[in-house]
């Protein structure tokens, strides 16, 4: 074993307790979900409350969408957004809930969404 290796492994080992703030947890939820709906993070509304023991996350966002005169023209335009408003919505609740279990190491029981309105994007959707 190397001496980085055994120096992780010495490490966990300490005694002591790693938190993750409620804010630093919320701020990593409105990241995750503008990052899924394809808005900025400035726009999520992220509350948490207790679910049995685990985290569950109540989001409250609009959802990015093509120009409605552009899907007239072109309805393939809907596909490049990822779908339909309800299939991207429900799309977004598993991406937000992995990611944000992912980068937290948080157990999350579960993720609401509520569309608060639209934001007209001229892109598709974002990666």
């Amino acid at each position: 074993m190397s001496q980085a290796a055994e120096a992780v492994a010495g490490q966990a080992a300490l005694a002591g307790h790693n938190r993750i703030s409620t804010q630093a947890l919320t701020s990593l939820a409105q990241c995750a979900a503008a990052e899924a709906l394809g808005i900025a993070a400035q726009d999520v509304r992220a509350d948490w409350s207790d679910d049995a023991g685990l985290l569950a996350l109540s989001i409250v966002a609009p959802i990015g969408i093509p120009h409605l005169t552009a899907v007239v023209r072109s309805p393939g335009r809907v596909e490049s957004f990822g779908g339909t408003i309800w299939e991207r919505a429900v799309a977004a609740k598993s991406t937000i809930l992995s990611r944000v279990m992912e980068l937290s190491g948080s157990r999350l029981s579960r993720v609401d969404i509520r569309i608060s309105g639209v934001r007209i994007s001229e892109g598709g959707r974002v990666r």
